[in-house]
Parts: structure tokens; sequence; C-alpha cells
């Protein structure tokens, strides 16, 4: 069943909605998704272009001779990923929805990349934002409040 979710970049000029009809996501571990987050993957959701209307165009960067991005030209947010021809479908990354809890990563994309070190991190310490002071007090003294 094909839900309406909205979704967007950190500043708010470039917003979404889409309709979404699968939990499933997957981790892409491609040296292209990496270089274009700058993280060691990317967790996207494939689906429909003409399931997504922007509010605030994106600008796309052509990250390669077959591919462009949509990203967010104030803030730098990156919002997804298509290929230039012949589909129907596009990527929306997961962490630019406003609820990303909805998705469930069910495979892994350009596993010849995978930092295998990064793949299971369950035992590492465990920090939260509002329990490290020197966080916290920048927040308090920027009279801000940190994202939901």
């Amino acid at each position: 069943m094909s839900e309406t979710m909205s979704g967007g970049c950190a500043c708010g000029k470039v917003r979404y909605t889409a309709s979404v009809a699968s939990d499933d996501a997957y981790l892409c571990h491609c040296r292209m998704c990496q270089r274009a987050s700058g993280n060691v993957s990317l967790a996207m959701i494939g689906i429909e272009q003409a399931a997504v209307e922007w509010a605030g165009q994106p600008a796309w960067y052509r990250s390669s001779a077959i591919a462009e991005r949509p990203f967010c030209a104030r803030c730098g947010a990156s919002l997804g990923f298509r290929y230039t021809d012949g589909t129907t479908k596009k990527d929306l990354t997961v962490a630019s929805f406003d609820d990303p809890s909805r998705f469930t990563p069910t495979s892994h994309f350009g596993a010849e990349s995978i930092h295998e070190a990064w793949l299971d991190t369950s035992t590492l310490k465990r920090i939260r934002s509002d329990e490290y002071r020197p966080l916290v007090d920048r927040w308090a003294k920027s009279g801000d409040k940190p994202p939901e």
C-alpha cells in the first residue's frame, strides 16, 4: 500500500512529497555514492520518478556520464540519484525523509567497495547527542535548538 511521505534538505529550501509503495531500502557502497555523500555508504530507496513532487526545485549534479544527483544548492544536502536515460525510476536518500524510520535495509549495492569495518558497529560505544555536554552547551549558547 502506498503512503504519501514528505522530506527535504537540511535548510528547508528543497522539499518533496513522494508516494512510497515499499519499506525496502538499500545501502549503496559504490564509489560514486561514497564520494557524492562523503560517507562509506548511502541509504537509498528506489521509487518511480512520477511518484515524487518537488516543492522548491533541487539543483542537479551530473555525477558521471550515466547519472545525476539532486541536491540543495544552499545547504548541500544529498537528496538522491537517477540515471540520465531509459528509466522511470530514481532513488531518494532515506535520511532526507522527515520520518525515515519506516524503511528497512534489505540489500547492499556496490558490494565491491564495501568497507567491512563499518557494517557491524553494534559493539561500539554509543553516545547520545543530548548527553554530550559540549554540544548541549553550544546549542544553549546559540539560542537555538538542535534539529529533530
